[in-house]
C-alpha cells in the first residue's frame, strides 16, 4: 500500500516537474530538427482521460482496501496493547496462548495486506497496458503523419522545440479512442 502511495506521488512530481521545466524553456526553442520527435508517456498517462480515470479509480481502490485492512490493524493493535497492560495478571500459558494467536492473526493480517498491494499493482499494470495498447497505433500514425524518422521518449531530452513534440496529439486522440476505463481490483492470476 505504502509502496503504491509512493508511487502515486512520484507520477505527480514527475508530472508538476515537466510543468516547471516547460514554463522555464527558452524564449527561443531553436530550429525544428526534420524526422526528429518526442513523445513523453508519463504526462500521456497523468493527462489523458483513460490515464486519469485510472489515477481516480487506483485511489478508490487503495481506499477500499485501507479500509478493509483497517479492523485488523485495529483488534491486532487492541490485542498487543491488552496483552502489555494486563499480561502481569494473565497466567502464563493464557499469556502465551494469547501470543501466538497474536502472532498469528499478525501474520494473516500481513499476509492480506501483500496480497492487496499485488492485486492493485496487477490491476494498475493492466490498466496501463490497455492504455499503451491503444496508444501504439496512434502513435505509429503520428510517427508517419509527421515523417518522424526518430522517436525519443521525452524523459531522456532536456530541452527541445515544443514543435518536435507528438504528445499533445497524442492525447487527444487517445481521449477521443479511449475515453475512460472502468475495473475493479483485480486478482492476481497463479503463476
Amino acid at each position: 500500500m505504502k509502496a503504491l502511495i509512493i508511487a502515486a506521488t512520484a507520477a505527480a512530481s514527475l508530472v508538476s516537474t515537466a510543468a516547471l521545466a516547460q514554463q522555464a524553456a527558452p524564449q527561443n526553442p531553436g530550429p525544428v530538427i526534420p524526422g526528429v520527435c518526442t513523445y513523453y508517456n508519463a504526462r500521456l498517462l497523468a493527462q489523458s482521460s483513460a490515464g486519469q480515470a485510472v489515477e481516480t479509480r487506483m485511489q478508490q481502490l487503495a481506499q477500499e482496501v485501507q479500509g478493509e485492512l483497517q479492523p485488523y490493524a485495529t483488534a491486532i493493535q487492541t490485542e498487543a496493547t491488552a496483552l502489555q497492560t494486563g499480561g502481569a495478571s494473565i497466567p502464563a500459558d493464557q499469556l502465551n496462548q494469547r501470543r501466538q494467536q497474536l502472532q498469528q492473526r499478525a501474520q494473516e493480517a500481513q499476509q492480506l495486506e501483500a496480497t492487496r498491494e499485488n492485486e492493485l499493482r496487477y490491476t494498475l499494470g493492466t490498466q496501463r497496458q490497455k492504455i499503451t495498447e491503444a496508444v501504439s497505433p496512434i502513435l505509429t500514425a503520428l510517427y508517419q503523419e509527421k515523417g518522424c524518422g526518430l522517436l525519443l521518449d521525452r524523459e531522456s531530452v532536456f530541452m527541445m522545440n515544443p514543435a518536435m513534440d507528438l504528445t499533445d496529439v497524442a492525447i487527444q486522440r487517445l481521449n477521443a479512442a479511449l475515453p475512460t476505463l472502468t475495473f475493479n481490483r483485480m486478482p492476481v492470476p497463479a503463476q
